[in-house]
């Protein structure tokens, strides 16, 4: 199978690139100067910091503190932490689904951006052979549709990448980076607040079928599905876990976790056969670099979507200056959202996915930037991580399951995606998708550099609310001179076909103008879960510091 990068125009790069990529060969993005001033320690106190992890669950987080503090880089806290959240995060996080990794390695001076995303099979069955039912999820103020069933699963792409992340730059053994995860999984997980409202949300997929049901329900209220305080033991999960962690990803793409899948496709109307597995390979590619004001921001490049439309927002904002507006006034939240708007509108335009975007392309942002001028009319299962090391090394990963499908691979404990079922990754609409092509999302790890030398990593959960989240916490770093804190936990605003959503802890009053040019919109009363989870840290000279956005559980650990 040829790399999913040779079949796949890169957004703003030359088409020389190709060979480039093909040759998995990275060029530095950063220059070496400022590499090596951000990752020698700048002062005393800095030197006692032995790295930072911000994540959605306290489990998840702690995994990346104690191989740090056992002597692992980055790199290897950030695979660890993705083997906790697939039991801290089960939702969110599996085996089973797909992500990709932005990684800076201070020693080589390389930025690379590792696609692990879910692949569409080889070959589609008729409809009428699929298993594949919708469902509705009930986000309080909204519902969307998705689809469950084993027919709505594309290959998985998470073990492989997290393998190929470890084989490139990691230093620790796998079978001792999984074992935090293999212990949590073994003596069971409490359910947390916030993971019992994600369950709530996915109840219909998780507890119809038999086998997730016996997994998921509630051991307090049998029938419901877990409730907080409830404890979950992964015990099967665990051991799959320690098998591929001694025997490598062969064994989930070639061995008998494979056989399993292609069994159990086959044989209850699913898609993906052992031929697929086989073949998955992760893509290395180059970020996508924007230039924003006096920052370098890197990007998740296409066939995701996702960093396209960042980079297009951040500069159709460019030509207007941010900084003299106050925070959330009528000017400020104007600008911002007729941007988003028109970067909304470009998206369906340009293609079906947004990766037509260019944010380099000058003619284009140029006719764009005309209708922000002229303006007058107009929640899915992801998680987020990022890892720094005292040796400047940096990882912001982003995966997801989507909702899950329904169903757990036999004797795995392992949950499929469901990416064939979920509307915004199927634009063409479903059962038509391209076989045996690498899909397109909206997950965007991204990597910020200012002149000064100062690095953010950040990323976000949250369906098309990622691009929103993510561009707004570089706004509020960038233009309005925010902490990190106060960067990931102002409120935030999200367009989307021409629907404003307003979060709550603005000031209304004044905003009568915004919600007269956007008539259809929604505000919330306070923070949400629906305007994504944008955990960020940033490296500078007096220290790392960071923030886990409270929206989705949100943990900042410094190690020291």
């Amino acid at each position: 199978m040829p790399p999913p990068t040779a079949r796949v125009p890169f957004c703003g790069w030359p088409a020389a690139a190709d060979q480039f990529y093909a040759n998995a060969c990275v060029s530095n993005i950063f220059s070496a100067t400022r590499i090596r001033a951000a990752s020698a320690p700048a002062t005393a106190s800095r030197m006692t910091i032995t790295g930072a992890v911000t994540a959605g669950h306290e489990l998840t987080a702690q995994a990346a503190e104690v191989l740090l503090r056992d002597g692992g880089n980055a790199f290897d806290a950030a695979i660890g932490a993705f083997f906790m959240a697939c039991v801290a995060e089960p939702v969110l996080a599996s085996p089973g689904g797909g992500g990709f990794v932005m990684a800076h390695a201070a020693d080589r001076n390389d930025t690379v951006a590792l696609d692990f995303f879910t692949q569409t099979p080889g070959s589609r069955r008729p409809e009428s052979e699929l298993d594949f039912e919708p469902v509705i999820v009930d986000f309080g103020s909204a519902t969307q549709e998705f689809h469950m069933g084993v027919g709505s699963s594309a290959v998985p792409g998470c073990v492989r990448g997290v393998f190929e992340l470890h084989r490139r730059l990691g230093s620790m053994p796998m079978r001792s980076i999984v074992q935090p995860a293999l212990d949590a999984a073994r003596s069971g997980i409490t359910v947390s607040p916030l993971q019992a409202h994600v369950f709530s949300l996915v109840a219909p997929i998780y507890i119809t079928r038999p086998a997730p049901r016996g997994l998921f329900q509630s051991s307090s209220h049998p029938g419901q599905i877990a409730q907080a305080g409830d404890v979950i033991r992964f015990a099967e999960l665990a051991d799959t876990l320690e098998a591929i962690a001694l025997e490598g990803d062969d064994l989930f793409y070639r061995g008998e976790i494979a056989h399993s899948i292609d069994t159990q496709c086959s044989g209850h109307g699913g898609c993906i056969t052992r031929a697929d597995m086989d073949g998955y390979e992760v893509a290395l590619r180059r970020p996508l670099a924007i230039d924003y004001r006096d920052t370098r921001v890197l990007t998740n490049p296409p066939p995701a979507a996702g960093g396209c439309f960042v980079g297009f927002a951040l500069k159709l904002l460019e030509p207007y200056p941010l900084s003299p507006l106050r925070f959330g006034s009528v000017d400020h939240l104007t600008t911002l959202a007729r941007c988003l708007a028109v970067a909304d509108n470009a998206r369906r335009q340009e293609s079906a996915d947004a990766t037509g975007l260019n944010p380099l392309d000058a003619e284009m942002l140029s006719r764009y930037r005309e209708q922000v001028h002229g303006r007058t009319q107009v929640q899915r299962g992801t998680t987020h991580l990022n890892v720094m090391d005292r040796h400047g090394n940096v990882a912001a990963m982003t995966v997801t399951n989507g909702e899950g499908c329904g169903e757990l691979v036999p004797g795995t404990g392992i949950m499929l995606n469901n990416m064939l079922g979920e509307e915004d990754l199927n634009p063409g609409g479903f059962h038509s998708w391209t076989p045996n092509q690498r899909m397109s999302s909206m997950m965007t790890p991204t990597l910020v550099r200012f002149a000064d030398g100062r690095i953010v990593a950040t990323g976000s959960g949250g369906s098309s609310r990622i691009r929103d989240a993510i561009l707004q916490v570089v706004v509020n770093l960038v233009d309005f001179n925010m902490n990190v804190e106060q960067a990931v936990t102002s409120p935030r605003i999200h367009v989307d076909n021409g629907a404003l959503y307003v979060e709550g802890g603005y000031d209304l009053g004044p905003l009568a103008p915004l919600f007269t040019e956007f008539s259809k919109h929604r505000v919330w009363q306070e923070l949400n879960f629906f305007f994504g989870g944008a955990h960020t840290l940033i490296s500078e000279a007096e220290g790392m510091h960071g923030a886990g956005d409270p929206r989705r559980g949100g943990v900042c650990r410094i190690v020291r």
